[in-house]
């Protein structure tokens, strides 16, 4: 036991130095060309997650740029991390990280980003960065995060100081950050300890669908997808644990028993299983056929959102964009204690302010969703209020308010 610990020790540290001997070569490599190559007023670079697909708030500011005759003579820049399975029409496809990418984002006039980006990037007075993000948060962000001395971060297990830091280094460089409710503005500017003037309060982007989606476009969805019609649709969508990871990545351990929502939903239901993109471990050989469907590498979530009627979800922040179609959410907080005192902890008060029940049970749960239409009123009535409070600014025209934000205040 003691070798094999020394091993895990060793490979660790090698895998820490070759992380810090390459970002030094990506660090040198940009700062020459950020020297002497000039920014094209007319060129937007946009990336999702760090380069993991077509998805999320800069592809709903990208398709409004496209079809806008305001935007006609602009030019736009992908980087994703997988260029065989991603390739979108309209635009420079460059991988994320490469030469070709470090070029354009010391030349785009507009970087649309929605995560942290590296320490390194440094950025031109007259380059402009709209961050996105990608949720409104429950659990705590940056600085906000409270948590015990020498508790350590992400697979790099940086120290807590270190974590805020590249928070902050980067949230420094943002002339825009966008919120989708009061509460995130907030939220964010505690914890990323923002400037004043940095957030509009404009909704998200990639909600407007979930308010223009129609009938006929859900349908498609379900062909698409080869969804049943016949059947109601569940979405289960949990998220990554900060302390499961492995030399590959985060891993993620299902703690449901599908075979039991089979025999206790199987007739009326259908299950779609959908992991965060943290995660890399994403088969699973022991899904039921026919009953749950694996949309590990659908990149849009929004679409199974539409086609789904009810979410079932733990801390992940999913049931914020959800609520904008007032359907029912159930929280499956099996590790509830764990994940609140020891990982993250909330912004809210997660037992009066979530717009459904907290079940720690799968049995519950279950129960919970056979029995939905006894309680649907009291679903309402938690959603009615939870919209109030959240997805008021989410009117469908938040990709729109966004770009005459970012555009108007550049001219």
């Amino acid at each position: 036991m003691d070798k094999l610990k020394h091993v895990i020790a060793k490979n660790r540290l090698l895998r820490k130095i070759a992380i810090t001997l390459l970002k030094t070569f990506r660090s040198f490599t940009y700062n020459i060309l950020i020297r002497i190559l000039p920014v094209n007023d007319k060129l937007v670079l946009f990336c999702s997650h760090k380069g993991q697909g077509f998805s999320c708030n800069p592809k709903a500011l990208y398709n409004e740029m496209r079809y806008d005759e305001r935007y006609k003579d602009f030019t736009f820049v992908w980087a994703f991390n997988n260029l065989k399975k991603n390739r979108i029409e309209g635009a420079i496809n460059v991988k994320y990280n490469s030469l070709q990418y470090f070029y354009y984002l010391a030349t785009s006039k507009y970087w649309f980003f929605n995560a942290k980006m590296p320490v390194y990037y440094r950025k031109k007075s007259n380059q402009i960065y709209l961050q996105t993000w990608h949720g409104t948060p429950l659990k705590r962000l940056a600085a906000d995060i409270e948590v015990g001395d020498n508790t350590t971060f992400y697979r790099s297990e940086m120290s807590w100081e270190d974590m805020v830091n590249s928070y902050v280094k980067d949230s420094q460089k943002y002339d825009h950050m966008i919120s989708a409710n009061e509460f995130s503005s907030q939220a964010f500017t505690s914890a990323f300890r923002l400037k004043p003037g940095v957030i509009i309060e404009t909704g998200y982007p990639r909600n407007d669908i979930l308010v223009n989606g129609s009938k006929e476009y859900i349908e498609e969805l379900k062909e698409k997808y080869n969804i049943p019609k016949n059947k109601k649709v569940i979405l289960y969508a949990p998220t990554w644990r900060d302390n499961t990871y492995d030399t590959k990545g985060y891993v993620f351990e299902l703690k449901v028993n599908f075979s039991k929502w089979y025999e206790a939903l199987g007739e009326e239901y259908v299950v779609v299983y959908k992991p965060h993109y943290l995660i890399y471990n994403t088969k699973n050989k022991e899904l039921p056929p026919n009953f749950v469907y694996d949309a590990s590498h659908c990149q849009d979530i929004n679409d199974l959102y539409l086609m789904s009627d009810i979410l079932v979800t733990d801390y992940s922040s999913v049931f914020f964009d959800y609520g904008v179609l007032r359907r029912p959410v159930l929280f499956y907080m099996y590790d509830l204690e764990e994940y609140r005192d020891h990982l993250r902890g909330f912004y809210l008060d997660i037992y009066k302010e979530l717009p459904g029940p907290i079940l720690e049970k799968e049995e519950e749960l279950l129960d919970q969703i056979v029995h939905i239409e006894q309680v649907q009123e009291e679903y309402d009535n938690r959603m009615n209020a939870f919209y109030q409070n959240y997805c008021q600014w989410n009117d469908g025209k938040s990709s729109k308010k966004v770009l005459d934000i970012v555009f108007r205040q550049d001219r």
